[in-house]
């Protein structure tokens, strides 16, 4: 056998070593630690290779057609992304590192696209081809551009890397004159510290230089209290909801925001910054799945939740990664984020999430062109780029009770094999739409360690919130958050509108408990008549099940018949079976959920046997418990994992 398969194998607890410290010991960890972080690098040059060459072969090669020719087509959408010059520096790395000319002709066809068609006289670019769409992406064009140019110009023939960096110049210019760290959501700002400052070492404009300085001393202004999350994913970016708190998105902080400051920090070298964004880095890596899914379910921007981060942004593979060397679960992340999009990948395109595929639905190439670059970025680092393994555990690995955000009403939950989160997160992206999040007191998120996903949270009701970035789905339309629910009039009353519901939790040794008191409501915000939309539910973590309980409150006496609903995720080659009207079994891979109820169990038939919903793009069963007040006034439901 050879060595690096011995040590691969063989484990190291048990051969009888008693000196911690021995040589033989360091050297086994230090060189399982040299292997695992070159099997990362692979699974990264693997990753982009593959959406590489999946995005050229999307490219449209129709000369006679300027308005088309050289862009990215989208399986999705019905319109060419503008955003698909981005693809310009993974492009450009792969003709550097293979020298294959296909990557070569990529870059140059599909800024020729974007010169042709989404640039504009002050230097920007817009988001689709219309001259009158939003001009802020240019900046993430120019970020691109730029490490594009700063690591792999010497591929490109003079007159194109003087029309390149002429153009950034101008791209350059357009960020400097309108950028500011309020300009729009915060990721705008934060994404501007570092681009600001790559523009002035690449172009050697010291002016691009002292701005970045000069947004970076407001960084530090957008942490939460006490755990440091970042907040300003809102419009307007301070806007405080009525519970007094900010606007935080996980999905964006993680895979956009803090990647721009971090590489701004490491460049300038800011220990101070560097301190502070390791310890909010620390809090956002608790929202993690142990599968390396980003748990955005609560997030103001969970709109655009794809299970593994979101949309439009780019990937955490760079912050974290960089990163790793002061925390080295960071590297964990990055790893752990990267297999997971790998998982989401087929034939050439990231999917927008683990069941896109199963459900015959088509990929955005959005994801891919923009989740492309912090894994050519990863690849330029170089020796920058600290070891990158698996050695280190997730924190949502461990079992350590409840933790409390009490800056986004949220709680995560770790007993036994659980995993949950709850919530009753009342900042709405934008004030007056129901973009609705998971909230009402809602179990968002149930994963369990051998079992994998149990519930994802989704909007309650899918809302086009940006029309040039979003997917539009055909099927029939279902929510998959946990909740309350009833349907009068052909109105729809749920706890997930509730934006009040009141939480609670008591924790010892043998469980851990929730229970919320809630209003349900419709989209309005308007409650039943009398005291008909009052319930209280209950979460009973126990180490062999959970317990889910809903009843209505005193003196409640619901007209209508109301439902406890539970979305089990479950890609649709698992077999589903109801053995009898009080128990149903979905067989998983890695074991078999089964859920008991004191009433009646039925599941929605819906055609292909699973719901589905793009956010977080999951397939489930739709299981329904509806309360019986001639067996019942409480419907208690009991999941194990068996």
């Amino acid at each position: 056998m050879k060595r690096r398969e011995f040590l691969n194998r063989v484990s190291l607890a048990g051969i009888g070593l008693s000196v911690i410290n021995s040589p033989f010991l360091i050297g086994c960890q230090v060189y399982q630690a040299e292997v695992q972080s070159a099997e990362f690098k692979d699974l990264v040059k693997e990753l982009l290779k593959d959406w590489c060459d999946g995005m050229i072969s999307h490219q449209i090669i129709n000369p006679e057609n300027p308005e088309l020719h050289g862009a990215l087509s989208c399986p999705a959408c019905d319109h060419i992304h503008g955003r698909c010059m981005d693809a310009v520096y993974p492009f450009l790395y792969m003709a550097d590192s293979t020298g294959d000319q296909k990557y070569l002709d990529a870059a140059i066809l599909v800024m020729n696209w974007a010169e042709n068609n989404v640039s504009q006289d002050d230097g920007s670019w817009t988001v689709i081809a219309n001259p009158n769409s939003w001009r802020g992406i240019t900046v993430f064009g120019a970020i691109a551009l730029a490490e594009a140019l700063y690591y792999h110009s010497h591929v490109l023939d003079e007159a194109t890397r003087k029309a390149w960096t002429d153009r950034l110049r101008r791209a350059a210019n357009y960020v400097y004159e309108t950028f500011d760290m309020t300009f729009t959501n915060i990721n705008y700002g934060y994404t501007g510290v570092f681009a600001l400052n790559l523009f002035g070492r690449l172009l050697k404009e010291p002016v691009f230089t002292e701005r970045s300085h000069e947004m970076a001393k407001e960084v530090k202004n957008f942490f939460t209290v006490p755990n440091k999350l970042l907040w300003g994913e809102a419009k307007p970016i301070d806007r405080q909801s009525p519970k007094g708190l900010y606007g935080v998105d996980l999905g964006y902080n993680v895979e956009e925001s803090l990647n721009g400051v971090v590489m701004y920090a490491l460049q300038e070298n800011d220990q101070e910054m560097l301190k502070l964004l390791e310890e909010s880095m620390a809090s956002h890596m608790e929202f993690m799945l142990p599968d390396g899914a980003w748990d955005n379910s609560f997030g103001t921007r969970h709109n655009k939740w794809s299970y593994w981060g979101s949309r439009t942004s780019d990937g955490c593979q760079v912050g974290y990664g960089m990163m790793a060397g002061r925390n080295p679960v960071f590297g964990t992340v990055a790893y752990k984020s990267t297999q997971l999009l790998k998982e989401c990948t087929a034939d050439g395109l990231l999917h927008g999430g683990p069941h896109y595929v199963s459900h015959g639905i088509k990929p955005c190439i959005h994801h891919t062109f923009a989740h492309a670059k912090p894994l050519a970025a990863v690849l330029d680092a170089g020796e920058k780029l600290p070891e990158i393994t698996l050695n280190n555990r997730l924190p949502r690995e461990k079992v350590y009770g409840v933790k409390h955000f009490p800056e986004i009403l949220t709680w995560l939950v770790s007993k036994g094999p659980w995993r949950g989160t709850v919530t009753s997160y009342d900042m709405l992206y934008i004030e007056d739409r129901p973009i609705q999040q998971a909230t009402g007191g809602s179990l968002a998120v149930l994963f369990h360690e051998k079992a994998g996903l149990l519930f994802a949270a989704s909007m309650a009701r899918y809302i086009i919130v940006e029309s040039n970035n979003f997917q539009h789905y055909h099927g029939e339309e279902f929510a998959l958050t946990p909740r309350i629910e009833i349907t009068e009039d052909d109105d729809w009353f749920t706890n997930l509108y509730d934006l009040k519901a009141e939480v609670s939790y008591s924790e010892d040794v043998d469980k851990i408990r929730f229970d919320v008191e809630t209003y349900i409501q419709n989209e309005a915000r308007q409650k039943l008549h009398g005291n008909r939309s009052h319930f209280k539910l209950s979460y009973v973590f126990l180490d062999d099940k959970l317990e889910i309980s809903a009843k209505p409150a005193e003196g409640n006496s619901p007209e209508s018949t109301p439902a406890l609903v539970l979305p089990i995720a479950s890609v649709n080659t698992e077999v589903v079976v109801q053995p009898s009207p009080r128990r149903i079994e979905i067989l998983k891979e890695h074991g078999t959920i089964v859920l008991e109820s004191n009433v009646p169990l039925w599941i929605k038939p819906i055609e292909g046997g699973r719901a589905f919903n793009l956010v977080p793009g999951v397939e489930a069963v739709p299981v329904f418990a509806h309360f019986d007040s001639d067996i019942a006034n409480e419907i208690v439901v009991t999941l194990q994992v068996v």
